[in-house]
């Protein structure tokens, strides 16, 4: 276990484990601390351990975190949460390919445990919307992979899965200091991304 009370979370990367390999990602807690801190805790307290990746669109992101997804669970995928909510911590990263950005309902301050993925290269129409907290260190070929599987219509759109990706679980390790560094959420070329960014999730879930 890490003490995320003491560590610098700066230094910790979570492992996101999933049936489509593994993605590593890194955190930026002098741009969201109220974000990573929610994130790390949750992960390290096995809440994200056999959710699903229940909202996907190639181009755009792919999202995942909601407790209704694990096999078992009830309540409609999407619309789950972890019982409380983050204010907003809207920054100047881009949303850009790899990144790490809370999902919310209508209200700013609604993100629960919801997260995605940014699969564009740039969603733009995103930036200064949602809380950018993180970024992809490595395994942007699994995200790749995981943003191409067959969908299927969901309401207005095809973004639901026609087999289950999961999360199986999110491993957190320290980073050695000289391997450490921020995590990409730099500029790149434009894209304009695919998802309709309505925002059309309740309570503590919602949708980017």
């Amino acid at each position: 276990m890490i003490d995320l009370d003491t560590v610098d979370l700066a230094q910790v990367e979570a492992h996101l484990v999933t049936n489509h390999g593994t993605m590593v990602a890194g955190f930026r807690p002098d741009k969201a601390p109220a974000h990573v801190r929610n994130f790390l805790t949750l992960a390290q307290g096995g809440f994200y351990d056999g959710t699903a990746f229940h909202r996907i669109i190639k181009d755009f992101m792919i999202q995942g975190g909601c407790p209704n997804t694990k096999e078992g669970g009830r309540g409609t995928p999407g619309t789950g949460g972890p019982g409380h909510r983050v204010h907003a911590e809207f920054n100047e990263l881009p949303h850009t390919r790899g990144v790490l950005s809370m999902a919310r309902g209508q209200d700013p301050n609604s993100a629960g445990s919801q997260f995605f993925v940014v699969h564009a290269e740039h969603a733009d129409f995103l930036d200064g919307q949602y809380t950018v907290f993180g970024a992809l260190r490595s395994g942007h070929d699994v995200l790749d992979e995981i943003a191409s599987v067959e969908c299927v219509l969901s309401g207005r759109e095809r973004s639901k899965p026609r087999e289950r990706v999961e999360l199986e679980r999110v491993e957190l390790h320290l980073a050695a200091p000289d391997a450490a560094r921020e995590p990409d959420t730099g500029d790149r070329a434009d894209g304009d991304g695919d998802g309709d960014g309505d925002g059309g999730g309740d309570g503590d879930g919602g949708d980017a």
